[in-house]
């Protein structure tokens, strides 16, 4: 789950999960949801990433920052996401496909580091992301 958070002048959300794969899958829907009109965009393309980093938090903040990357270097948004997460190493296959002009909400600039955050509460995974548009 994840919900929009009131910010001056950026996108930010909080995601809240149940497991470390939900938590990087809302995350990326969140994202997807902010940028772009997924309705407008085909399943006719299959990306698969491998990232590993030290610890949950850079992984997210990783994953975050390749969805940017293939968004606006590819012009590629996934309308399904799969995830797996062991031992801080994240792969993930996203089916999507070609973002059209019309299917574009925002343009997004950087995932920033500014009150970015990743924690267990209560048993959950709680995250916390800015984007700068």
């Amino acid at each position: 789950m994840y919900r929009f958070v009131e910010h001056t002048a950026d996108i930010a959300f909080e995601v809240e999960a149940e497991s470390v794969e939900e938590l990087f899958v809302d995350a990326a829907n969140a994202f997807y949801e902010a940028f772009c009109n997924r309705d407008l965009v085909k399943e006719e393309e299959e990306k698969s990433l491998k990232l590993e980093e030290d610890d949950i938090e850079h992984l997210l903040y990783s994953w975050l920052n390749e969805i940017l990357f293939l968004f606006d270097a590819e012009h590629f948004a996934a309308k399904r996401i799969d995830v797996s997460v062991r031992n801080n190493t994240l792969k993930a296959k996203l089916i999507g496909g070609k973002i059209t002009p019309e299917a574009v909400k925002l343009e997004p600039k950087a995932i920033t580091m500014h009150k970015f955050r990743v924690e267990r509460k209560g048993g959950k995974y709680y995250a916390f992301v800015i984007i700068d548009i």
